[in-house]
Protein backbone atom coordinates (compact mmCIF):
# COMPACT_ATOMS: atom_id res chain seq x y z
CA UNK A 1 0.00 0.00 0.00
CA UNK A 2 2.73 2.13 0.81
CA UNK A 3 4.74 1.57 -2.66
CA UNK A 4 1.35 2.37 -4.42
CA UNK A 5 1.06 5.62 -2.16
CA UNK A 6 4.50 6.70 -2.88
CA UNK A 7 4.11 6.06 -7.21
CA UNK A 8 1.31 8.33 -7.08
CA UNK A 9 2.77 10.90 -5.45
CA UNK A 10 5.72 10.79 -8.19
CA UNK A 11 3.37 10.75 -11.00
CA UNK A 12 1.89 13.76 -9.84
CA UNK A 13 4.61 15.31 -9.20
CA UNK A 14 6.41 14.67 -12.48
CA UNK A 15 2.91 15.26 -13.47
CA UNK A 16 2.38 18.98 -12.33
CA UNK A 17 6.22 19.82 -13.23
CA UNK A 18 6.06 18.77 -17.23
CA UNK A 19 2.86 20.73 -17.28
CA UNK A 20 4.62 24.12 -15.85
CA UNK A 21 7.48 23.22 -17.89
CA UNK A 22 5.36 23.23 -21.10
CA UNK A 23 3.48 26.43 -19.76
CA UNK A 24 6.48 28.23 -19.52
CA UNK A 25 7.89 27.51 -22.71
CA UNK A 26 4.31 28.34 -24.27
CA UNK A 27 4.58 32.04 -22.36
CA UNK A 28 7.96 32.30 -23.61
CA UNK A 29 7.30 31.82 -27.36
CA UNK A 30 4.46 34.03 -26.91
CA UNK A 31 6.80 36.65 -26.02
CA UNK A 32 9.26 36.11 -28.28
CA UNK A 33 6.45 36.90 -31.49
CA UNK A 34 6.33 39.92 -33.77
CA UNK A 35 3.88 42.17 -31.97
CA UNK A 36 0.40 42.14 -33.78
CA UNK A 37 -0.88 44.64 -35.98
CA UNK A 38 -3.07 47.58 -34.62
CA UNK A 39 -6.70 47.49 -34.60
CA UNK A 40 -8.13 50.07 -36.88
CA UNK A 41 -10.07 52.63 -34.41
CA UNK A 42 -13.48 53.45 -35.32
CA UNK A 43 -14.43 57.66 -35.53
CA UNK A 44 -16.53 59.03 -32.93
CA UNK A 45 -19.58 60.39 -34.13
CA UNK A 46 -20.04 64.23 -33.43
CA UNK A 47 -23.63 64.17 -33.83
CA UNK A 48 -24.77 62.46 -31.49
CA UNK A 49 -27.85 60.74 -30.79
CA UNK A 50 -31.24 62.13 -32.09
CA UNK A 51 -33.50 64.30 -29.81
CA UNK A 52 -35.99 62.46 -28.31
CA UNK A 53 -40.05 63.95 -28.83
CA UNK A 54 -41.17 66.52 -26.48
CA UNK A 55 -44.52 64.21 -25.88
CA UNK A 56 -44.58 60.62 -26.54
CA UNK A 57 -47.62 58.89 -27.86
CA UNK A 58 -50.17 57.40 -25.61
CA UNK A 59 -51.60 53.99 -26.24
CA UNK A 60 -55.57 53.79 -25.85
CA UNK A 61 -56.08 51.15 -22.98
CA UNK A 62 -58.94 49.14 -23.06
CA UNK A 63 -61.65 49.56 -20.72
CA UNK A 64 -61.36 47.24 -17.72
CA UNK A 65 -64.22 44.75 -16.27
CA UNK A 66 -65.62 45.96 -12.73
CA UNK A 67 -65.63 42.87 -9.71
CA UNK A 68 -69.42 42.21 -9.75
CA UNK A 69 -70.74 43.35 -5.96
CA UNK A 70 -71.86 40.13 -3.57
CA UNK A 71 -74.59 40.49 -1.40
CA UNK A 72 -74.47 37.65 1.27
CA UNK A 73 -77.10 36.51 2.80
CA UNK A 74 -76.29 37.04 6.31
CA UNK A 75 -75.44 40.49 7.11
CA UNK A 76 -71.82 40.77 8.86
CA UNK A 77 -70.96 42.91 12.07
CA UNK A 78 -69.09 46.02 11.48
CA UNK A 79 -66.82 45.32 14.78
CA UNK A 80 -66.02 41.76 15.70
CA UNK A 81 -66.32 40.85 19.66
CA UNK A 82 -62.54 41.69 21.37
CA UNK A 83 -61.56 37.90 23.40
CA UNK A 84 -60.64 38.77 27.38
CA UNK A 85 -57.37 38.17 27.70
CA UNK A 86 -55.91 37.23 30.77
CA UNK A 87 -53.37 39.82 32.41
CA UNK A 88 -49.58 38.42 32.41
CA UNK A 89 -48.13 38.78 36.09
CA UNK A 90 -45.09 41.33 36.73
CA UNK A 91 -43.68 39.64 39.69
CA UNK A 92 -42.23 36.23 39.67
CA UNK A 93 -43.18 33.56 42.41
CA UNK A 94 -41.29 32.39 45.10
CA UNK A 95 -39.12 29.80 44.34
CA UNK A 96 -39.60 26.59 45.88
CA UNK A 97 -37.25 25.44 48.69
CA UNK A 98 -34.79 22.31 47.98
CA UNK A 99 -35.32 19.35 50.48
CA UNK A 100 -32.71 19.01 52.91
CA UNK A 101 -29.95 16.39 51.82
CA UNK A 102 -29.91 13.31 54.68
CA UNK A 103 -26.94 12.97 57.20
CA UNK A 104 -25.84 9.99 56.49
CA UNK A 105 -22.82 11.23 53.93
CA UNK A 106 -21.22 11.84 57.21
CA UNK A 107 -20.95 8.42 58.02
CA UNK A 108 -18.91 7.34 54.65
CA UNK A 109 -15.76 5.98 54.95
CA UNK A 110 -12.47 8.59 54.39
CA UNK A 111 -9.92 6.33 53.05
CA UNK A 112 -10.42 3.47 50.35
CA UNK A 113 -9.11 0.25 50.47
CA UNK A 114 -6.07 -0.10 48.04
CA UNK A 115 -6.42 -2.39 45.11
CA UNK A 116 -3.01 -4.22 44.72
CA UNK A 117 -3.60 -4.02 41.06
CA UNK A 118 -3.56 -0.62 40.56
CA UNK A 119 -1.11 0.54 43.46
CA UNK A 120 2.72 0.56 42.65
CA UNK A 121 5.06 -2.27 43.13
CA UNK A 122 7.02 -1.78 46.17
CA UNK A 123 10.13 -0.59 46.53
CA UNK A 124 13.10 -3.11 46.34
CA UNK A 125 16.17 -1.17 47.65
CA UNK A 126 15.86 0.63 50.41
CA UNK A 127 17.16 4.48 51.22
CA UNK A 128 19.43 5.51 53.71
CA UNK A 129 19.53 8.46 55.44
Amino acid sequence: MASYKLFLIAFLVSLSSSTMINTCSASRKLLQQQPLPQIPNLPIPTTGLPPLPSTLPQPSLPTLPTMPTVTSPFPMPSTLPQPNLPTIPTAMPPMPTLPSFPTIISSLPTNLPSIPFFSPPPSTTTSSP
